[in-house]
């Protein structure tokens, strides 16, 4: 497996997250018959909490795969954990600056390598009151375009019980029970091939994270509500 090669770094980023995440959560792993074992993915998720980057980055590892996340550019200058990122082969996303398509290049050089990108199509963590998915961003769209790579959506549940960013409570607590539920591959087949205009990726945004809220409304057991957007930019949706 591709996992298994991972150098001194991976192997020491894996003994670090594998006991915390053992000892301070309960896991519902599901769905891991959905990610290829083999061949480029990309996998996207809904982001409730600072705390699920270690449940999901987990959750890709004991699938099999070594995950590579899309990370803030800023995470890469800390003195330690960014040359830590950077050997754990992590990708950093330039925001609001001309050098922010060097992300979206490295993440399909990623792919082309076979490789396993995790994205969080809302960019940030939810704002929604509820912590449903919000309106994504279209870096994931744009990826799978330029790819063809099956996207592979994600939804967890219970981070926020280990972090909630509405109140900015830690409770390290162990057992926390957390979900990470994987589906089938979200179909974009009707875009094959398409021009990355707005409309279109937009429309592939929106089948993403449709099919994530749904996911997220089985774990949570409840009817989802249309996809959050603030006031000001709210849109109808399915």
């Amino acid at each position: 497996m591709a996992r298994r090669k991972l150098g001194f770094w991976g192997r020491f980023a894996v003994a670090v997250v594998k006991p915390a995440t053992t000892v301070f959560t309960k896991p519902d792993w599901r769905g891991w018959e959905h990610i290829p074992k083999t061949g480029p993915v990309i996998i996207v998720v809904n982001h409730m909490s600072h705390a699920d980057p270690f449940v999901i980055a987990r959750y890709v590892y004991e699938s099999g795969r070594w995950p590579q996340f899309l990370a803030k550019e800023s995470l890469f200058r800390l003195p330690v954990a960014g040359r830590i990122l950077h050997w754990c082969r992590q990708i950093p996303v330039h925001r609001g600056t001309i050098d922010a398509s060097k992300a979206l290049d490295s993440a399909v050089a990623a792919v082309h390598g076979d490789g396993t990108v995790v994205i969080y199509p809302e960019g940030t963590t939810s704002k929604e009151p509820d912590l449903w998915p919000m309106r994504g961003k279209t870096g994931a769209a744009r990826l799978a375009l330029l790819t063809g790579a099956p996207v592979i959506p994600v939804a967890m549940w219970g981070p926020e019980r280990i972090f909630d960013p509405r109140t900015k409570r830690l409770r390290l607590r162990p057992g926390t029970p957390v979900w990470v539920w994987a589906g089938p591959e979200v179909d974009l087949s009707g875009w094959a091939g398409a021009e990355p205009t707005t409309t279109v990726l937009n429309e592939m945004t929106e089948a993403i994270m449709l099919r994530i809220r749904d996911l997220l409304g089985e774990i949570r057991g409840d009817t989802p509500p249309p996809l959050w957007a603030p006031a000001f930019r709210k849109e109808s949706s399915q």
